[in-house]
């Protein structure tokens, strides 16, 4: 069979926000809001100045906008809705969140309970939020969650469960991608965020359900242009050419696995950040190698597609060579970024296994999309090989 002529089966396959990319994109925000509006960000980047010249840019002509700076790392249910109260209060008509995934997660599920006036309860899960949200403009500050283009944003609830909102009345209608925004992130971050993204390419290659030929072309172009620059951006922080690549390539992931969603990896690196606190990018990091060995056996010619992006060097190699190189290399990139490669690093000890391994059942909707099933058995055996 001709390559034109192999079956590609019927797919549905939804695009992200409209793109405004550059240096300087964020400070003209000014021409994309009418109207009050809600900023959600969080203190540390109020502090250092980052969100100024996009502040500056809405309040033109004398526009009142609500700045909403309470959001921490795995945002919480109450943060949620103090968000939502603060907005509400203000009678804002648009919603900006700036910053990493937790702002921006916040600012999605804000925009959308302030414009249908849904109750948060009536929501949860796939496909539930079927009202009209509130105009919403999202400013990543680093290139990695992809939040920016998604139509999902995850809650920390009491006990450290995290529940996830699923629907396209979420997604923004604009994506802001300035590169100068993200010059000032720690190595540390940059890494970590970096390979978030590259995790979230690599689970939309291989995922279960939904995997299409869009959202292929999108994982495959994200991870040429994570793999290439990820390093060169730790260690020259301020090239401008190297971040550009890095935010593109995590949105253009982030659009990957809006339509064809994550999976193992992220079952397994959730518990982590609710009960540890671990950031989400180095949780997916530490689960990485293990779930992918894990689901070698089903996925090994997809993992040998991507074997050859992320490593051309393996491209001369037999399928079973280019899987295992592209674990390999990625093990590799983590290690010279500087990230922690054990789940002891972060404080875990052999006493938390069974509870981490219980709490990423939770996690069904993602594990149903991994290339090989996961059990609880299998679970614990994983955190104790990430151990």
């Amino acid at each position: 069979m001709t390559p034109e002529h192999v079956p590609i089966g019927d797919f549905r396959f939804l695009y992200g926000p409209q793109v405004i990319a550059g240096v300087g994109s964020a400070e003209k925000l000014g021409a994309l809001v009418s109207g009050p509006a809600l900023f959600v960000t969080d203190a540390q980047l109020l502090s250092l100045g980052l969100a100024d010249g996009s502040l500056e840019a809405l309040r033109q002509d004398g526009r009142h906008v609500v700045v909403f700076d309470a959001v921490e790392a795995d945002p919480s249910r109450e943060t949620l809705e103090r968000a939502v109260a603060c907005g509400r209060e203000a009678g804002v008509e648009a919603v900006v969140g700036f910053g990493g995934g937790s702002p921006m997660d916040v600012a999605k599920l804000a925009a959308y309970l302030l414009g249908s006036g849904d109750d948060l309860d009536d929501i949860w899960g796939v496909g539930r939020a079927m009202g009209t949200a509130l105009p919403l403009i999202l400013v990543p500050t680093t290139a990695g969650t992809g939040s920016e283009a998604t139509p999902v944003s995850i809650i920390t609830l009491a006990g450290g469960e995290k529940r996830g909102v699923s629907a396209a009345a979420l997604i923004g209608r604009y994506a802001v991608l300035d590169p100068a925004l993200t010059i000032g992130l720690p190595r540390h971050v940059t890494a970590a965020t970096g390979m978030d993204a590259m995790v979230h390419a690599i689970e939309a290659f291989t995922s279960l359900h939904l995997k299409n030929p869009i959202s292929d072309m999108l994982a495959v172009q994200a991870l040429k242009l994570l793999s290439v620059n990820l390093l060169h951006a730790c260690d020259a922080p301020g090239d401008l050419h190297a971040r550009s690549a890095m935010l593109l390539g995590s949105h253009l992931a982030g659009v990957a696995f809006a339509n064809a969603p994550v999976a193992g990896i992220h079952a397994l690196a959730y518990p982590l950040g609710g009960t540890f606190h671990v950031p989400h990018g180095l949780s997916n990091v530490l689960m990485l190698p293990h779930v992918l060995r894990h689901n070698l056996s089903a996925a090994m010619p997809l993992y040998a597609a991507l074997g050859d992006i992320v490593n051309p060097a393996l491209s001369g190699q037999g399928e079973q060579g280019r899987a295992a190189g592209l674990i390999e290399a990625l093990d590799t990139m983590a290690r010279a970024s500087g990230l922690p490669g054990r789940l002891r690093d972060v404080g875990v000890t052999s006493a938390d296994l069974p509870q981490l391994a219980w709490d990423a059942m939770l996690q069904d909707r993602l594990l149903k999309n991994n290339p090989c099933l996961i059990e609880y058995r299998d679970a614990l055996r994983l955190y104790e090989e990430a151990l």
